[in-house]
């Protein structure tokens, strides 16, 4: 298992059930929360350059869903869903997170994901701790390649915010 942090967001693993990402934005917070909340503008950020954003559901309240999902571009389905537990505008959100695509037989496990979105001098800091059940988890999320992704995506989501400014 490697993290190489070679991209602008910082992965470490401060717990054998975490994971801790950080990546500043040439953005106010409140554009980068919205870019980060609005589905239109989810689509425009959330593939990763690896696909076609199908679905993007946001029920932007405790307790509401969200989903994504996208095809990538040999035709493999991605997907993620998960509630809403705490929303602090334009500051926090903390949902769960559910991966869809596990094998038949593999039980699905819910991460939760605290973001926190922090500005200083007009540049906001995003912060996302994602609470794994286990360090097998946790293991297996970071061995599925989801930094590079990661990467790519944060990239579009600060372009995304800088042309709503």
């Amino acid at each position: 298992m490697a993290v190489t942090s070679s991209g602008t967001a910082t992965v470490t693993l401060p717990t054998d059930e975490q994971i801790l990402i950080t990546r500043e934005f040439d953005a106010p917070r409140n554009l980068v929360f919205r870019a980060w909340t609005t589905p239109e503008l989810v689509r425009r950020w959330w593939h990763a350059n690896r696909g076609d954003v199908t679905v993007v559901e946001i029920d932007l309240r405790v307790g509401g869903r969200w989903r994504y999902a996208m095809v990538t571009e040999d035709g493999f389905e991605v997907a993620f869903h998960g509630e809403y537990r705490e929303i602090v505008p334009d500051e926090r959100i903390v949902a769960t997170e559910v991966y869809e695509g596990l094998p038949e037989g593999v039980p699905e496990e819910e991460a939760v994901t605290t973001a926190t979105f922090a500005e200083r001098d007009g540049r906001t800091t995003v912060t996302l701790l994602v609470q794994h059940t286990s360090k097998a988890h946790r293991d297996g999320h970071i061995d599925s390649g989801m930094e590079a992704g990661l990467q790519d995506a944060l990239d579009l989501l600060e372009q995304v915010a800088i042309s709503l400014g």
